[in-house]
């Protein structure tokens, strides 16, 4: 039996081969590269290196430098690449240190500023003095407004950031807790209750994601009183609602929180008195006090802003529970001052 080459097809002896053809090499085993410990405390020394020419580029004091983690020292990269690319260093008009400082002192509040997706773009340095922590200390928390609010005002948030978005120019605000410093949580017993009021807005034509900020301004406002703080009584009114939260009772209190008679709000519907941007969040407190069956069941407290008689808004933080054997619900209001 012949035997032929499969490559020149030409008969093979017994243990015998065809010989290599010429031009063209058999193809190698491909080299697998191996990371050594050597090889590889060098590259971190070599991050380390540009991490600490990053950190040493920071616009910020020595002291505040030597406490940067390495992912610290990127999240304030970020912040600050992400403001120079939205206000170019030649595009804003001269100002001294002095003057930004004594505008600042006017401000009730701190200036927040946000890209498109909820990132942080600018925080005012007069923030220590609402939340007790610096600039540097807040972007420790995270890069977005999200990382630095309560975790249950996310949604919230959220959806108004939205709804401000859909409509570049008009003003929406939103009442959340901010994260604080721990000195400020023994002094004040909790977070920071902060209203933060602003819109979207192009600072370049044609607007586009990449040109649009969120530039609000943070007002602090009272802290939230614990539900059982009984100092606290004068800033509350009570009322009683059917399953459909058609007001039934009000105490008299009413009059100095909203203007109203007690007589006038009988028989009205709750919805009636919100302020449209805050109606799904009351609805949602009340589907969760009326999927509960029975008394004394009761829903996380909503902040919401209510008509006054004077056509104002009243901004109120509401407790609901289910009372009366679970035919009812009693609503506590706090106004926020």
């Amino acid at each position: 039996m012949t035997i032929f080459c499969s490559h020149c097809h030409r008969p093979l002896q017994a243990e015998t081969s065809c010989p290599p053809r010429r031009g063209k090499r058999a193809p190698s085993a491909p080299r697998r590269f191996r990371s050594t410990k050597s090889a590889s405390k060098a590259r971190r020394d070599q991050i380390n290196v540009e991490l600490q020419a990053l950190r040493s580029l920071l616009p910020i004091s020595t002291r505040e430098k030597e406490q940067l983690s390495y992912l610290h020292t990127m999240a304030l990269v970020c912040f600050r690449l992400r403001g120079a690319q939205l206000f170019p260093p030649d595009s804003a008009p001269p100002a001294g240190p002095a003057l930004g400082t004594e505008l600042l002192a006017l401000l009730p509040g701190f200036l927040l500023v946000l890209s498109a997706n909820g990132k942080l773009v600018y925080i005012s340095e007069n923030v220590a003095q609402v939340l007790g922590l610096s600039m540097v200390e807040l972007l420790a928390q995270g890069d977005t407004v999200f990382d630095i609010l309560d975790g249950r005002a996310h949604e919230d948030a959220h959806k108004k950031l939205l709804l401000a978005q859909e409509e570049p120019g008009r003003e929406v605000t939103f009442v959340s807790e901010m994260r604080t410093s721990k000195a400020f949580r023994l002094q004040h017993g909790g977070n920071r209750a902060v209203a933060v009021r602003g819109r979207f807005m192009a600072l370049r034509w044609p607007a586009c994601p990449s040109t649009t900020v969120f530039l609000a301004l943070c007002t602090p406002i009272t802290q939230f009183p614990a539900d059982g703080d009984a100092g606290s009584q004068d800033d509350l009114f009570q009322s009683t609602h059917i399953l459909d939260m058609t007001i039934i009772d009000v105490t008299e209190s009413v009059t100095y929180h909203l203007g109203y008679h007690r007589e006038e709000l009988i028989g009205q519907s709750w919805y009636s008195l919100l302020h449209p941007e805050d109606t799904d969040l009351a609805a949602a407190q009340h589907r969760a006090v009326g999927e509960s069956l029975g008394a004394g069941a009761a829903a996380e407290p909503a902040v919401l802003r209510v008509l006054r008689r004077d056509r104002a808004w009243a901004w109120l933080r509401v407790s609901a529970r289910r009372d009366g054997g679970g035919r009812a619900i009693t609503c506590t209001s706090r106004c926020l001052r």
